[in-house]
């Protein structure tokens, strides 16, 4: 009945203690809020308050439980020790991951509320989630490693493992060499700013925008909603089209194929009433000129600005659409057609005889 009774009271004061410990925690950071509400760091970490239970309560009962004096217990209580300690490690690595998250977005909240540049929001923001990567991976390894190392048969084989750690590195390093270079490409995107989180891209054909940013892989989301996944690696070995980089202000163009009579000064003129009522055109510039010409049909031109390439695609395809409807309408014969009309009889002179074709035998 003693024993029973002392295993309710280590219990319970754990519990207990636990409790007025994680509520005082608790108020002590809703209070801290209260008076910096522009950081809101303090309303981050309260989301760790499980985790910190958990790690209060079994760092107390790991201290305490040797003062049972329960039979079942005596009988495994290495047993006992050693769950604790595993369950206390793992608590404390789940604490860290959560304090170094709540610290690093709230640091990245505070940057993003006073910096206007887009560009250098989302520079700071892939870094960001780059760091939380690694140092939740390295509190992974470190836990897993504390772990193991609470076996004493893991401690016997680690050292017998020491000695050969050499070739088993060789060995690993050939082994993951395309892993390892994903890594390494990870960081150099990450701090050498070549791409970076709500960047449009345009890679292997397909415009899209970078969705996440990994240490091993990049994932794109394009305009029809599709994700394509891509090493990190292809970024640092091969071309892409990065249309944010150095400002998301972008020039379009959109080609007309015309017929040789087509009016382009009048064409040039609708071109301005068009962008006048697009409010996709941010002002900057336009332009509509002849580029290229073809033995039955001539290339027009029309420049278009925009702000962003969302905002560009939208002019592109409002000209586009209005310039033909128009020339339809108004002028239909300024678009392509096939000749189908006989050929042109050569004149005939005074003397009789019709002009000569250059090369012909007549």
């Amino acid at each position: 009945m003693n024993s029973l009774l002392r295993l309710l009271a280590v219990l319970g004061g754990s519990i207990v203690l636990t409790l007025v410990v994680s509520r005082l925690t608790d108020l002590l950071l809703r209070r801290a809020a209260a008076r910096r509400p522009e950081t809101p760091l303090w309303g981050m970490l309260r989301r760790c308050r499980t985790s910190v239970r958990v790690l209060l309560f079994t760092a107390v009962l790991r201290g305490a439980y040797r003062q049972i004096e329960w039979q079942p217990l005596r009988d495994h209580e290495v047993a006992v020790g050693r769950l604790l300690t595993l369950v206390l490690i793992g608590a404390g690595a789940w604490c860290v991951v959560l304090v170094s998250s709540a610290v690093v977005e709230s640091s990245y909240a505070r940057y993003a509320l006073g910096t206007r540049d887009p560009s250098r929001v989302r520079r700071v923001r892939t870094q960001v989630t780059l760091i939380m990567r690694i140092v939740t991976a390295v509190v992974i390894v470190v836990a897993a490693a504390a772990m193991l190392l609470t076996f004493p048969d893991f401690r016997a084989v680690g050292t017998s493992l020491l000695a050969s750690a050499g070739i088993i590195g060789i060995v690993a390093g050939v082994a993951a060499q395309s892993t390892l270079g994903n890594l390494f490409a990870g960081f150099q995107i990450a701090f050498g700013d070549m791409v970076r989180i709500g960047d449009t891209v345009v890679v292997a054909g397909e415009w899209g925008v970078v969705e996440e940013v990994t240490l091993t892989f990049l994932a794109v989301r394009t305009w029809d909603e599709r994700r394509i996944t891509m090493p990190v690696s292809y970024f640092t070995g091969r071309p892409f089209e990065n249309w944010s980089r150095g400002g998301i202000q972008m020039t379009g163009t959109v080609f007309l194929h015309c017929d040789h009579t087509a009016p382009v000064a009048l064409m040039r003129e609708k071109l301005k009433e068009v962008l006048d009522g697009c409010e996709a055109w941010d002002g900057r510039g336009w332009d509509l000129s002849v580029t290229d010409t073809t033995a039955s049909t001539i290339v027009v031109r029309a420049i278009v600005t925009a702000k962003d390439p969302d905002d560009l695609w939208t002019a592109r395809c409002a000209v586009r659409e209005e310039l033909v409807t128009w020339l339809a309408e108004k002028h239909p014969y300024a678009l392509p057609r096939v000749s189908t009309s006989p050929a042109v009889v050569p004149p005939v002179y005074a003397d009789g005889v019709s002009e000569r074709v250059p090369g012909s035998d007549a």
